[in-house]
């Protein structure tokens, strides 16, 4: 409990200064399970950049990579986890996450299509207690620089199925925010990656800045 305690005075120090005042860095989580999650390698380190300059943060646009267990994971306020197939938790990497997210870490899961069936069943085992909603469209995530009045918005087909954001709302924070149907983060890779459009990559990029200012100043 000390060392929660500890740590959320950290996070607390980091997420209380101004944007332009102090360099953070962001991370992407790398998992067990034959699941590929180093997928969309240029996304994260394009999304910061995006926020850099449009959101007036100083990001290190140097991503880190971190493994679900390493204590190390406290030193980033934002870690991804992306990838399309499976994706397993040991027990002290389920407790260490936990520990994180309750602390004051934010995490995005970007499903990058496949990986919805494994991540569910491992944050089953992060928070039993709660369950993913979706959230509204009210729900101040779509409301900040950019606003969202429909809620996440698609960028990739995959099953046709409307985009839908979830999240994991511990004591009244979300904690976690989970998108699927939409992949975001092809949205933020290359545009010679996907051959995107301009105009589906910037929503995504959008939407990406909206999730960075609701963490960063939440």
């Amino acid at each position: 409990m000390k060392k929660i305690f500890l740590i959320t005075i950290l996070f607390f120090s980091v997420f209380t200064l101004t944007f332009g005042q102090s360099e953070v860095q962001i991370a992407l989580v790398k998992y067990r399970g034959g699941g590929d999650w180093y997928a969309n390698p240029t996304s994260l380190p394009n999304l910061v950049k995006f926020c850099n300059e449009q959101l007036h943060t100083s990001i290190n646009e140097e991503v880190a990579t971190i493994e679900v267990g390493d204590s190390q994971i406290f030193d980033y306020p934002f870690v991804h986890i992306t990838g399309h197939g499976n994706i397993v938790f040991d027990a002290s990497e389920t407790q260490n996450l936990r520990n994180y997210l309750i602390a004051g870490g934010f995490l995005h899961i970007d499903d990058n299509y496949g990986l919805d069936q494994y991540i569910r069943l491992q944050m089953k085992k992060v928070f039993p207690e709660l369950d993913f909603v979706e959230l509204p469209n009210d729900h101040p995530v779509y409301h900040q620089k950019y606003p969202f009045p429909n809620g996440l918005p698609k960028i990739h087909e995959h099953d046709g199925k409307p985009a839908q954001g979830y999240g994991l709302i511990y004591e009244g924070r979300l904690v976690c925010y989970y998108s699927f149907e939409c992949d975001l983060g092809d949205g933020w890779e290359d545009q010679t990656v996907h051959h995107d459009s301009d105009e589906t990559r910037l929503k995504a990029l959008k939407m990406g800045a909206n999730l960075i200012q609701y963490v960063f100043t939440d």
